[in-house]
């Protein structure tokens, strides 16, 4: 073995090995184990600096990209017939101002999150002994025989057996999801509880009877029609075990139906960026803004006394059936606890895969979203931390990109009335280049050639998706969940809660 790193010294597998504290005499074969264990820590070290060098590139192409930026800007400018910027014009130079000072923003922010990204870091997962009661909890509402694979690949966790409870609650299917279900629970052995529930009460007191019949110290919330990697499990509840002030910790989400259409394609590129970037930088401050309901994980503890409150919110007067996730990670947050996120904790769920259905669910994510934005100023500005000094700046940049969609529409019918050429090769420029970001990050984990969907993702964002924002937020007192039951979706709140 000594002989093997002597002739492998400038690998950067053995440079590690010989920066770790172990003298060479362990490399004896009397103690294989600790040489393992060497090579561990070596390759664990090798993969970190890897990816500190790929993020460290992402904020070099990030500056480039901004230089770009200004330089097209400028040949603009300088080179338009009509031109969309004229010194002389005070209405077109207030439209540039505007421009460049929510560029400017964006850049600085992005380059706060990479730093921040950069510093993230799992927690480990804990043995056996040390992993504490565990409840999954899988609502579900009209979905079909989705649901089997579902809890048999829960079923297939590394979890301890003995600790680990599996409890699903059919929340007034009219279709077969309550036979599914009783499958599974055949099929495992008595170890799925199945929970029927006549009339649909929605998702989260479909959540609130799983945690009620169980006395798991955890509970973890999985969607109906997600599925789990083994080791899922284990890894999103092991912060519970070393860090106390834990409150929450949100898994990592892919895209489960890859192969059905190009909609799904564009998702998971979105979905690595907005949980392994995004998610990582929201971690590093303890203070995630949305633990997903695909796969979440809480302190059962702090957050039942809570959850009859959070059971009954109201917006506007109405039951809130929509965000129970961002509901949920505002209550602890507002409590004093954090919120972390599990980049190894993965689970794949299905997405729509037309462009209706696409519309719907992100109609739903941004009322959603919107409610709980406004609801954390109730708490956000009353603790002076500097994590908490981020989770401000997290909330800022939300209300930013809350209402610059109404500002663009204004400001891009002006634009286009000027000169409609110059704007779409401006606009085009931009979102070419602000799509590289995903693009390469994507990359640099997984597929280069699938990177390159983020820049069609950017495009069809902008072209088809604009409407979503400014839309949601006018209608943001309706609480339809929109993809269940379409006869039935313009029915008031108070009529209908679904999953």
């Amino acid at each position: 073995m000594k002989n093997f790193l002597k002739r492998n010294k400038n690998t950067p597998l053995v440079r590690g090995v010989r920066k770790t504290r172990y003298s060479w005499h362990l490399f004896s074969g009397k103690v294989e184990s600790a040489y393992e264990e060497m090579v561990e820590l070596a390759i664990q070290r090798t993969i970190r600096v890897t990816e500190r060098i790929k993020l460290l590139n992402l904020i070099k192409l990030l500056t480039f990209l901004a230089v770009i930026y200004v330089f097209i800007f400028t040949i603009i400018n300088k080179n338009a017939r009509t031109g969309l910027v004229f010194a002389h014009d005070t209405m077109n130079m207030r439209v540039v101002i505007l421009g460049f000072v929510v560029l400017g923003a964006n850049i600085l922010y992005t380059l706060w999150q990479i730093y921040l990204t950069l510093r993230y870091k799992v927690y480990k997962p804990q043995s056996d002994e040390k992993l504490p009661t565990c409840v999954i909890i899988v609502p579900a509402y009209n979905e079909g025989k989705q649901v089997y694979p579902s809890l048999m690949s829960i079923l297939k966790s590394d979890y301890p057996a003995d600790k680990l409870e599996i409890v699903t609650i059919n929340d007034g299917s009219s279709d077969d999801t309550l036979e599914w279900m009783n499958k599974a629970a055949k099929d495992s052995k008595g170890r799925i509880k199945v929970i029927d529930l006549e009339k649909n009460q929605g998702k989260r007191n479909a959540i609130y009877q799983g945690v009620l019949n169980s006395d798991a110290e955890i509970f973890v919330t999985v969607d109906s029609d997600s599925e789990l990697l083994p080791d899922a499990i284990r890894n999103l509840v092991s912060p519970f075990v070393t860090d106390k002030r834990v409150g929450g910790v949100a898994g990592n989400i892919r895209v489960l139906n890859l192969n059905e259409g190009l909609i799904p394609h564009m998702l998971d590129v979105s979905f690595v960026f907005g949980f392994e970037f995004t998610r990582s930088a929201q971690s590093r401050i303890r203070s995630v803004f949305c633990t997903p309901g695909a796969l979440s994980a809480y302190r059962k503890d702090l957050l039942l006394p809570l959850l009859p409150a959070w059971v009954d919110e109201k917006f506007l007067g109405k039951p809130a059936n929509i965000g129970e996730d961002r509901g949920i990670s505002n209550l602890i947050l507002e409590h004093g606890y954090d919120i972390v996120y599990q980049r190894n904790a993965v689970a794949f769920t299905k997405v729509p895969t037309g462009y209706l259905g696409l519309c719907k669910m992100f109609i739903r994510w941004a009322r959603s979203n919107f409610r709980e934005n406004f609801s954390m100023m109730r708490f956000a500005f009353k603790r002076h931390s500097w994590n908490w000094i981020g989770l401000q700046i997290n909330l800022f940049m939300q209300f930013v990109w809350m209402f610059t969609p109404m500002i663009f529409i204004g400001t891009s019918v002006y634009c286009v009335a000027k000169d409609a050429l110059a704007f779409f090769y401006s606009v085009i420029t931009v979102i070419m280049l602000w799509s590289t970001i995903p693009a390469f990050f994507y990359a640099c984990r997984y597929s280069k050639n699938e990177s390159l969907w983020s820049y069609v993702y950017g495009l069809f964002n902008f072209f088809a998706l604009f409407w979503i924002a400014p839309y949601s937020l006018l209608t943001i007192h309706k609480s339809g969940w929109l993809t269940r039951d379409p006869s039935k979706e313009e029915k008031p709140a108070e009529e209908k809660k679904e999953n």
